[in-house]
Protein backbone atom coordinates (compact mmCIF):
# COMPACT_ATOMS: atom_id res chain seq x y z
CA UNK A 1 0.00 0.00 0.00
CA UNK A 2 1.26 3.33 -1.12
CA UNK A 3 2.62 5.95 2.00
CA UNK A 4 -0.96 8.07 1.44
CA UNK A 5 -3.39 5.57 0.75
CA UNK A 6 -2.07 4.11 4.59
CA UNK A 7 -2.48 7.35 5.78
CA UNK A 8 -6.00 7.40 4.21
CA UNK A 9 -6.58 3.93 5.28
CA UNK A 10 -5.87 4.36 8.56
CA UNK A 11 -7.94 7.65 8.97
CA UNK A 12 -10.82 5.80 8.18
CA UNK A 13 -10.07 2.75 10.44
CA UNK A 14 -9.91 5.49 13.73
CA UNK A 15 -12.36 8.00 12.16
CA UNK A 16 -11.13 10.85 14.49
CA UNK A 17 -12.74 14.14 15.14
CA UNK A 18 -11.17 16.67 13.29
CA UNK A 19 -11.91 20.56 13.91
CA UNK A 20 -11.36 22.84 10.69
CA UNK A 21 -11.87 26.57 11.81
CA UNK A 22 -11.54 28.49 8.68
CA UNK A 23 -14.85 27.18 7.33
CA UNK A 24 -15.55 29.80 4.88
CA UNK A 25 -12.60 29.35 3.52
CA UNK A 26 -13.18 27.97 -0.23
CA UNK A 27 -10.40 25.00 -0.15
CA UNK A 28 -11.05 24.51 3.78
CA UNK A 29 -14.84 23.76 2.87
CA UNK A 30 -14.38 21.54 -0.20
CA UNK A 31 -11.29 19.41 1.84
CA UNK A 32 -14.28 19.34 4.63
CA UNK A 33 -16.86 17.97 1.54
CA UNK A 34 -14.36 15.48 0.37
CA UNK A 35 -13.67 14.42 4.24
CA UNK A 36 -16.91 13.37 5.03
CA UNK A 37 -17.89 11.91 1.75
CA UNK A 38 -15.11 9.70 2.25
CA UNK A 39 -15.60 8.97 6.16
CA UNK A 40 -12.07 9.78 6.90
CA UNK A 41 -13.04 11.84 9.82
CA UNK A 42 -15.61 13.17 11.98
CA UNK A 43 -15.65 17.19 10.48
CA UNK A 44 -16.10 20.17 13.21
CA UNK A 45 -16.58 23.59 11.63
CA UNK A 46 -16.90 26.71 13.22
CA UNK A 47 -19.07 29.79 12.35
CA UNK A 48 -22.98 30.68 12.07
CA UNK A 49 -24.83 27.36 10.40
CA UNK A 50 -26.65 29.05 7.81
CA UNK A 51 -24.01 30.80 6.57
CA UNK A 52 -21.63 28.04 6.30
CA UNK A 53 -24.35 26.03 4.72
CA UNK A 54 -25.31 28.77 2.05
CA UNK A 55 -21.75 28.90 1.20
CA UNK A 56 -21.51 25.11 0.96
CA UNK A 57 -24.43 25.02 -1.20
CA UNK A 58 -22.58 28.11 -3.95
CA UNK A 59 -19.94 25.52 -4.15
CA UNK A 60 -21.70 22.59 -5.08
CA UNK A 61 -20.98 20.90 -1.44
CA UNK A 62 -23.47 17.96 -0.43
CA UNK A 63 -21.81 16.50 2.83
CA UNK A 64 -21.36 19.72 4.88
CA UNK A 65 -24.59 19.11 6.01
CA UNK A 66 -22.96 16.20 7.84
CA UNK A 67 -20.24 17.93 9.77
CA UNK A 68 -21.30 19.20 13.56
CA UNK A 69 -20.94 23.26 13.05
CA UNK A 70 -20.88 25.34 16.24
CA UNK A 71 -21.28 28.77 16.42
CA UNK A 72 -19.30 30.77 19.14
CA UNK A 73 -21.39 33.27 19.59
CA UNK A 74 -24.08 30.73 20.54
CA UNK A 75 -21.78 27.67 22.28
CA UNK A 76 -23.55 26.38 25.16
CA UNK A 77 -20.05 25.85 26.89
CA UNK A 78 -19.20 29.40 26.20
CA UNK A 79 -19.31 30.17 29.87
CA UNK A 80 -18.09 27.28 31.20
CA UNK A 81 -15.36 26.94 29.07
CA UNK A 82 -14.28 30.86 29.56
CA UNK A 83 -14.02 29.60 33.43
CA UNK A 84 -11.60 27.17 33.07
CA UNK A 85 -9.91 28.85 31.15
CA UNK A 86 -9.38 31.42 33.05
CA UNK A 87 -8.30 29.66 35.61
CA UNK A 88 -5.60 28.07 33.41
CA UNK A 89 -4.08 31.04 32.85
CA UNK A 90 -5.06 33.37 35.97
CA UNK A 91 -0.98 33.73 36.55
CA UNK A 92 -1.46 34.91 33.30
CA UNK A 93 -3.89 37.78 34.10
CA UNK A 94 -6.89 36.37 31.59
CA UNK A 95 -9.89 37.13 33.46
CA UNK A 96 -13.15 34.92 32.41
CA UNK A 97 -14.76 38.04 30.79
CA UNK A 98 -11.68 38.28 28.45
CA UNK A 99 -11.69 34.24 28.23
CA UNK A 100 -15.25 34.85 26.94
CA UNK A 101 -14.18 37.24 24.06
CA UNK A 102 -11.24 35.16 22.81
CA UNK A 103 -14.27 32.64 22.45
CA UNK A 104 -15.39 34.46 19.59
CA UNK A 105 -12.55 33.56 17.75
CA UNK A 106 -12.75 30.36 15.90
CA UNK A 107 -8.89 29.56 16.38
CA UNK A 108 -9.03 29.41 19.89
CA UNK A 109 -12.27 27.97 20.23
CA UNK A 110 -10.84 24.99 17.99
CA UNK A 111 -7.75 24.56 20.61
CA UNK A 112 -9.99 24.27 23.37
CA UNK A 113 -13.12 22.26 21.69
CA UNK A 114 -9.37 19.72 21.46
CA UNK A 115 -8.28 20.80 25.09
CA UNK A 116 -11.73 19.64 26.79
CA UNK A 117 -12.22 16.65 24.90
CA UNK A 118 -14.32 17.40 21.81
CA UNK A 119 -12.15 17.38 19.37
CA UNK A 120 -9.17 15.02 18.63
CA UNK A 121 -7.66 17.44 16.26
CA UNK A 122 -7.18 20.55 14.31
CA UNK A 123 -5.75 21.48 10.93
CA UNK A 124 -5.62 25.55 10.15
CA UNK A 125 -3.58 28.23 8.28
CA UNK A 126 -5.29 28.60 5.00
CA UNK A 127 -5.83 31.99 5.93
CA UNK A 128 -4.14 33.01 9.09
CA UNK A 129 -0.80 33.10 9.88
CA UNK A 130 1.59 29.91 11.59
CA UNK A 131 1.62 32.81 14.99
CA UNK A 132 -2.13 32.93 14.87
CA UNK A 133 -2.78 29.28 14.76
CA UNK A 134 -0.34 27.87 17.31
CA UNK A 135 -0.63 31.05 19.90
CA UNK A 136 -4.12 29.24 21.07
CA UNK A 137 -1.94 26.32 21.06
CA UNK A 138 0.69 27.14 23.07
CA UNK A 139 -1.57 28.65 25.37
CA UNK A 140 -3.66 26.00 26.10
CA UNK A 141 -2.79 22.75 24.36
CA UNK A 142 0.97 23.12 25.71
CA UNK A 143 3.77 20.29 25.01
CA UNK A 144 3.46 16.85 25.88
CA UNK A 145 4.71 15.77 28.96
CA UNK A 146 8.57 15.97 29.35
CA UNK A 147 8.50 17.27 25.88
CA UNK A 148 9.74 21.17 25.56
CA UNK A 149 9.78 21.88 22.18
CA UNK A 150 7.31 21.96 19.42
CA UNK A 151 9.26 20.66 16.15
CA UNK A 152 7.88 20.23 12.27
CA UNK A 153 8.43 16.56 10.43
CA UNK A 154 8.45 15.78 6.76
CA UNK A 155 8.13 12.55 5.27
CA UNK A 156 10.27 12.34 1.63
CA UNK A 157 8.94 10.10 -0.20
CA UNK A 158 11.83 9.24 -2.66
CA UNK A 159 11.79 7.61 -6.11
CA UNK A 160 14.81 5.60 -5.03
CA UNK A 161 13.45 2.66 -2.99
CA UNK A 162 16.67 1.40 -1.65
CA UNK A 163 16.67 4.52 0.82
CA UNK A 164 15.31 4.93 4.23
CA UNK A 165 12.37 2.51 4.76
CA UNK A 166 11.45 1.60 1.12
CA UNK A 167 11.97 4.98 -0.18
CA UNK A 168 10.68 7.01 2.64
CA UNK A 169 12.63 9.26 5.06
CA UNK A 170 11.96 11.28 7.75
CA UNK A 171 13.53 14.85 8.33
CA UNK A 172 13.25 16.81 11.81
CA UNK A 173 13.13 19.66 12.58
CA UNK A 174 12.94 21.39 9.21
CA UNK A 175 10.31 23.97 10.23
CA UNK A 176 10.01 25.36 13.68
CA UNK A 177 12.83 25.41 16.23
CA UNK A 178 16.07 27.63 14.81
CA UNK A 179 18.70 26.37 17.22
CA UNK A 180 17.62 23.49 19.51
CA UNK A 181 20.25 22.39 22.21
CA UNK A 182 21.11 19.47 23.13
CA UNK A 183 17.46 18.48 25.25
CA UNK A 184 15.63 19.96 23.06
CA UNK A 185 17.62 18.09 20.10
CA UNK A 186 16.83 15.02 22.10
CA UNK A 187 12.86 16.10 22.66
CA UNK A 188 12.80 16.02 18.78
CA UNK A 189 14.61 12.53 18.07
CA UNK A 190 11.63 11.44 20.48
CA UNK A 191 8.82 12.88 19.22
CA UNK A 192 9.98 12.37 15.57
CA UNK A 193 10.04 8.40 16.78
CA UNK A 194 6.43 8.80 17.88
CA UNK A 195 5.37 10.84 14.74
CA UNK A 196 6.81 7.79 12.90
CA UNK A 197 5.26 5.30 14.06
CA UNK A 198 1.65 6.91 14.19
CA UNK A 199 1.94 8.66 10.35
CA UNK A 200 4.27 6.37 8.59
CA UNK A 201 3.98 3.03 10.19
CA UNK A 202 7.33 1.88 10.41
CA UNK A 203 9.61 1.27 13.29
CA UNK A 204 11.78 4.38 13.85
CA UNK A 205 15.95 3.80 12.57
CA UNK A 206 17.05 7.44 14.11
CA UNK A 207 20.49 8.99 12.89
CA UNK A 208 21.54 11.81 15.03
CA UNK A 209 23.38 14.30 11.95
CA UNK A 210 26.43 15.68 12.31
CA UNK A 211 29.45 16.78 9.92
CA UNK A 212 31.07 14.49 12.25
CA UNK A 213 30.82 10.85 12.47
CA UNK A 214 31.85 9.00 15.75
CA UNK A 215 34.51 11.57 16.92
CA UNK A 216 36.21 12.24 13.33
CA UNK A 217 35.98 15.61 13.84
CA UNK A 218 35.81 17.46 16.92
CA UNK A 219 33.41 20.58 17.68
CA UNK A 220 31.16 22.36 20.14
CA UNK A 221 28.54 21.59 17.39
CA UNK A 222 29.39 17.88 17.26
CA UNK A 223 29.28 17.76 20.92
CA UNK A 224 25.86 19.01 21.00
CA UNK A 225 24.57 16.22 18.85
CA UNK A 226 26.51 13.54 20.91
CA UNK A 227 24.68 14.96 24.48
CA UNK A 228 21.61 14.81 22.22
CA UNK A 229 21.52 11.20 21.36
CA UNK A 230 22.76 9.98 25.05
CA UNK A 231 19.67 12.10 26.11
CA UNK A 232 17.44 10.75 23.74
CA UNK A 233 18.57 6.79 24.56
CA UNK A 234 17.75 7.84 28.54
CA UNK A 235 14.26 9.23 27.50
CA UNK A 236 13.50 6.23 25.41
CA UNK A 237 15.82 3.75 26.10
CA UNK A 238 13.88 1.76 23.17
CA UNK A 239 14.52 3.32 20.52
CA UNK A 240 16.83 2.43 17.65
CA UNK A 241 19.09 5.86 17.55
CA UNK A 242 22.67 6.34 17.02
CA UNK A 243 24.78 9.54 16.52
CA UNK A 244 27.03 11.45 15.94
CA UNK A 245 26.53 10.11 12.03
CA UNK A 246 26.74 12.24 8.75
CA UNK A 247 24.39 12.25 6.13
CA UNK A 248 26.11 9.36 3.75
CA UNK A 249 26.99 7.62 6.81
CA UNK A 250 23.58 7.31 7.92
CA UNK A 251 22.11 6.25 4.91
CA UNK A 252 24.53 4.56 2.55
CA UNK A 253 25.10 1.21 3.35
CA UNK A 254 28.93 0.87 2.34
CA UNK A 255 29.68 3.99 3.92
CA UNK A 256 28.26 2.98 7.20
CA UNK A 257 30.01 -0.25 7.45
CA UNK A 258 33.20 0.78 6.75
CA UNK A 259 32.80 4.21 9.37
CA UNK A 260 30.91 2.63 12.04
CA UNK A 261 30.49 -0.84 11.80
CA UNK A 262 29.65 -1.86 15.27
CA UNK A 263 26.27 0.51 14.42
CA UNK A 264 22.46 -1.27 14.09
CA UNK A 265 21.81 2.51 12.45
CA UNK A 266 24.47 3.65 10.38
CA UNK A 267 23.55 2.91 6.65
CA UNK A 268 20.17 1.93 7.59
CA UNK A 269 18.83 5.27 8.89
CA UNK A 270 15.24 5.90 7.96
CA UNK A 271 14.57 8.95 10.15
CA UNK A 272 17.06 11.92 10.12
CA UNK A 273 17.51 14.42 13.21
CA UNK A 274 19.33 17.42 11.80
CA UNK A 275 21.02 19.57 14.40
CA UNK A 276 19.75 22.58 13.72
CA UNK A 277 17.13 24.60 11.78
CA UNK A 278 18.80 25.11 8.84
CA UNK A 279 20.43 22.46 7.82
CA UNK A 280 17.18 20.83 8.25
CA UNK A 281 15.42 22.91 5.99
CA UNK A 282 17.92 23.44 3.86
CA UNK A 283 18.08 19.49 3.17
CA UNK A 284 14.67 18.70 2.92
CA UNK A 285 14.23 21.30 -0.16
CA UNK A 286 17.36 20.16 -2.04
CA UNK A 287 15.97 16.69 -1.85
CA UNK A 288 12.82 17.39 -2.89
CA UNK A 289 14.32 19.80 -6.10
CA UNK A 290 17.26 17.83 -6.97
CA UNK A 291 15.59 14.16 -6.05
CA UNK A 292 12.53 14.78 -7.46
CA UNK A 293 10.70 13.65 -4.14
CA UNK A 294 7.50 14.61 -2.60
CA UNK A 295 7.91 16.43 0.57
CA UNK A 296 4.48 15.44 2.60
CA UNK A 297 4.47 17.93 5.71
CA UNK A 298 5.16 20.15 7.78
CA UNK A 299 3.48 17.68 10.51
CA UNK A 300 3.46 19.28 13.62
CA UNK A 301 4.95 17.04 16.92
CA UNK A 302 5.74 18.15 20.34
CA UNK A 303 2.41 19.30 21.52
CA UNK A 304 -0.33 17.63 23.70
CA UNK A 305 -2.77 17.15 20.62
CA UNK A 306 -2.12 17.42 17.25
CA UNK A 307 -2.45 20.76 15.32
CA UNK A 308 -1.33 21.51 12.20
CA UNK A 309 -0.50 24.91 10.53
CA UNK A 310 -1.14 25.07 6.73
CA UNK A 311 0.65 27.28 4.09
CA UNK A 312 -1.71 30.09 3.12
CA UNK A 313 -0.78 28.76 -0.93
CA UNK A 314 -2.11 25.25 0.33
CA UNK A 315 -4.41 23.23 -2.23
CA UNK A 316 -7.55 21.54 -0.98
CA UNK A 317 -5.61 18.26 -1.58
CA UNK A 318 -2.88 19.18 0.93
CA UNK A 319 -5.70 19.83 3.52
CA UNK A 320 -7.57 16.62 2.78
CA UNK A 321 -4.40 15.10 3.68
CA UNK A 322 -3.12 17.49 6.52
CA UNK A 323 -6.56 16.53 8.04
CA UNK A 324 -6.14 12.36 7.30
CA UNK A 325 -2.24 12.61 8.99
CA UNK A 326 -4.08 14.67 11.96
CA UNK A 327 -6.06 12.18 12.41
CA UNK A 328 -3.25 9.43 12.28
CA UNK A 329 -1.12 11.68 14.51
CA UNK A 330 -4.77 11.70 16.81
CA UNK A 331 -4.89 8.13 16.99
CA UNK A 332 -0.99 7.52 17.51
CA UNK A 333 -1.41 9.55 20.87
CA UNK A 334 -4.29 7.17 22.07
Amino acid sequence: MEFKEKIISNARKHFKRIVLPESLEERTIKAADELIKNQIAQITLIGESSEILNFANKNGLKNIEKARIINPAKFEKKKEYAIKMAEMRKSKGLTKDDAFKLLDNPLYLATLLIKFGEADGEVAGAMNSTGDVLRPAFQFVKTLPGISVVSGVFFMLLKDKDFGENGILVFADCAVHPNPNDKELADIAVCTAKTTRAIGGFEPRIAMLSFSTKGSAKHEMCDKVISATKIAKEMAPDLNIDGELQADAAIIESIGKKKCPDSKIAGRANVLIFPDLQSGNISYKLVQRLAGAEAIGPVLQGMAAPINDLSRGCSVEDIYYMAAITANQAAGNN
